[in-house]
């Protein structure tokens, strides 16, 4: 009886062993949540340090709720006018030409003007809308173009030539990592409020001249699909979080409804 106690317990010690052998070779599966659009701004969770992730991302609705560090990945804004008076450095922006995978693909393969002699790539010599098949099952959301209310088409935000990038009212190239000098083309009054931190998104130091991450707007709004959502405003809807629980011995929140400051 010993003798079989004792197989029994060397048996249960080797097969624990090698279940945590197996779950330390085994690859970690990748986390990701979005910071403002799902879709366009997803970080993949990571550690900074030991024990100190970059974001922890909501169960809930895959959005992250913190950042372990703001400015993780991100690089200088670039000059926007003005803006001349933020110290050089404090104001970053995260890159996103890298995501848009079919940007540079398009930019030097099929609309940089140059390919085979027999059959070279046929470019609009007009802003006349015309179909584009190709792109439209590529990017579905141009199926139901809905930006501008058939005001605008493609060749008023996309450079003709030079397809990784957007263009101005001059017809000079823009960066997708600054999409607010082309949205600010026809959204003058939204510019302004971003500039000024009314509308959008940073995150940061306090202080107003302190180092802050803009989110830009195309972060937050779909410029291909920019009616969706309930409120007709570019959000799609996703479920809220759970509140916070009250603190022991507090029966409601009814100081929430009342003005901290006495008017």
């Amino acid at each position: 009886m010993k003798k079989l106690i004792l197989k029994a317990l060397l048996l249960t010690y080797f097969c624990t062993a090698a279940s945590v052998a197996l779950a330390q070779q085994a690859p970690q599966a990748e986390v990701s949540c979005f910071e403002s659009r799902k879709g366009a701004s997803e970080v993949v969770k990571r550690d900074l340090q030991p024990g100190w992730p970059n974001v922890k991302c909501s169960p809930l609705t895959g959005a992250v709720l913190w950042w372990g560090d703001p400015f993780d990945g991100t690089v200088p804004m670039g000059d926007m006018p003005l803006l001349e008076n933020i110290p050089s450095g404090k104001a970053v922006v995260k890159p996103r030409s890298e995501k848009l995978a079919l940007m540079p693909l398009c930019g030097v393969a099929c609309h940089n003007g140059v390919g085979p002699k027999a059959n070279p790539p046929k470019l609009p010599t007009s802003k006349k809308p015309t179909p584009i098949p190709t792109m439209a099952a590529m990017v579905p959301d141009l199926q139901n173009l809905q930006h501008g209310r058939d005001r605008i088409w493609c060749m008023d935000c996309h450079h003709t030539t030079q397809r990784n990038k957007l263009v101005d009212n001059f017809g000079d190239p823009i960066s997708f990592d600054q999409p607010q000098l082309l949205c600010g083309k026809c959204h003058g009054d939204k510019m302004r409020d971003w500039r000024d931190g009314i509308h959008g998104k940073r995150i940061g130091e306090w202080a107003s001249t302190g180092k802050k991450r803009w989110f830009t707007c195309t972060e937050c709004h779909n410029p291909h699909n920019v009616q969706d959502g309930i409120r007709n405003r570019g959000f799609v809807q996703i479920a809220p979080e759970t509140p916070p629980q009250l603190p022991k011995g507090m029966k409601d929140a009814k100081h929430e409804l009342v003005h901290g400051v006495a008017h």
